[in-house]
């Protein structure tokens, strides 16, 4: 199997104008999600203004785009701003699904706590725009810095992805997931994916995104030698992923894996100083 992307297309910039100056105020798009709503595409993602500011970004970013591949997408107010009453520090990588008239989004709050008890938290709304955290908050909590999650059906059940290390004090780097039936109570967690690379902050398994494809899955993750710079990697087992199977290298930051109206797969990049979103074709072959 060969995993790989077309050529990139920018569909979002974050950056704002002052209109009577002209002066312009750079910021950034990182972990992001795109969802279809009933009025257009919407994404939601990290923001905040350049250069890099991680500990700081306490709004997520809300754009809206007619179609998925073609002209810039408007921006919109935030979606949410962090709540310190609900231990929360800042807002990091946002997954949005939508199930039986609901949209489920789920984020990175971090925790007054320590890093070794970062907090996946839940936010709902019935149209986008309308947020509403979720009373039994937090979803789970987890180290070192438990983050990005993303949450896929598989079988009868919910699995939500996310990236942490071997023990939430550090130690290897991976890839774990949970699992749920209500998408409200999550237990059972095990680990998928195990780097080599040993560590705390950062490392190679962030943004973690996997897809079915022909009776296989296939696990989307970065940053691994470079910032952009997302493997791509295959398996028979949505729980067990390793090293030794990459199938893809995508030269792309935070990479999530887009399905079209017309089922055309697609994968966008973002990140620190990339100066946007931007989307290409994703190819699979074999």
């Amino acid at each position: 199997m060969k995993v790989y992307s077309g050529d990139f297309t920018k569909i979002y910039d974050p950056s704002v104008t002052d209109e009577v100056t002209g002066e312009i105020w750079k910021w950034y798009i990182n972990d992001h999600t795109i969802i279809k709503g009933p009025d257009g595409w919407h994404l939601f993602g990290i923001t905040h203004e350049e250069p890099m500011d991680p500990i700081n970004e306490k709004n997520l970013a809300h754009a809206i785009g007619e179609k998925l591949t073609q002209g810039m997408w408007k921006k919109l107010p935030y979606a949410l701003r962090h709540s310190p009453a609900d231990n929360e520090v800042h807002l990091w990588a946002p997954h949005v699904i939508y199930v039986d008239g609901v949209y489920y989004m789920y984020y990175c709050a971090g925790s007054p706590f320590g890093n070794d008890t970062y907090r996946i938290h839940l936010a709902t709304s019935t149209d986008l725009y309308h947020w509403t955290r979720h009373s039994e908050n937090p979803m789970l909590i987890d180290g070192y810095d438990a983050r990005d999650p993303m949450v896929l059906r598989v079988g009868n059940e919910w699995i939500m992805y996310y990236t942490c290390n071997s023990t939430p004090k550090g130690g290897n780097h991976c890839v774990a997931c949970v699992h749920s039936q209500d998408l409200i109570h999550w237990s059972d967690k095990q680990n998928v994916f195990v780097d080599p690379a040993y560590g705390t902050f950062g490392g190679p398994c962030e943004s973690p995104f996997v897809i079915p494809y022909d009776g296989k899955y296939l696990l989307f993750i970065g940053p691994r030698k470079e910032y952009s710079e997302t493997g791509v990697f295959v398996s028979d087992d949505p729980f067990h992923f390793e090293v030794k199977d990459q199938v893809g290298t995508i030269a792309a930051h935070a990479a999530e894996v887009v399905e079209d109206d017309d089922g055309t797969l697609y994968i966008t990049r973002c990140g620190w100083g990339q100066g946007g979103v931007y989307i290409a074709p994703l190819y699979i072959e074999g």
